[in-house]
């Protein structure tokens, strides 16, 4: 499946459709809509996201590799195919323990 094709009506590997960049965070949203967005993250191992907060409950689905994900300032391993919820208002952070990728789902209403 070519990195520009719409996976909406099709099958894919979620771990292929979005790849590792050396020293980076890649993203690839997969559907954006008024009652909220999927989007796929790859994270070369060392990087993340800083802490911050959003107004929506944030699913998030580890599809390969290891992160620490910290919410109000707890920290937890996450790993592949284990799976978190990120609730609104509350602080969160990321950060690869390896390479990782993860399917966040973020619901607006």
């Amino acid at each position: 499946m070519a990195e520009t094709q719409s996976i909406i009506g099709h099958a894919a590997a979620m771990a292929k459709l979005v790849a590792y960049q050396p020293g980076a965070v890649v993203s690839r949203t997969l559907t954006d809509r008024s009652a909220g967005t999927i989007t796929l993250f790859a994270f070369d191992a060392g990087h993340g996201l800083s802490e911050h907060s959003a107004p929506f409950d944030a699913f998030v689905y580890i599809v390969d590799g290891e992160s620490e994900i910290s919410i109000g300032g707890e920290k937890h391993r996450v790993i592949e195919g284990q799976a978190i919820i990120m609730p609104a208002n509350i602080p969160h952070a990321l950060k690869a323990v390896t390479a990782f990728k993860m399917l966040l789902v973020m619901i607006r209403s």
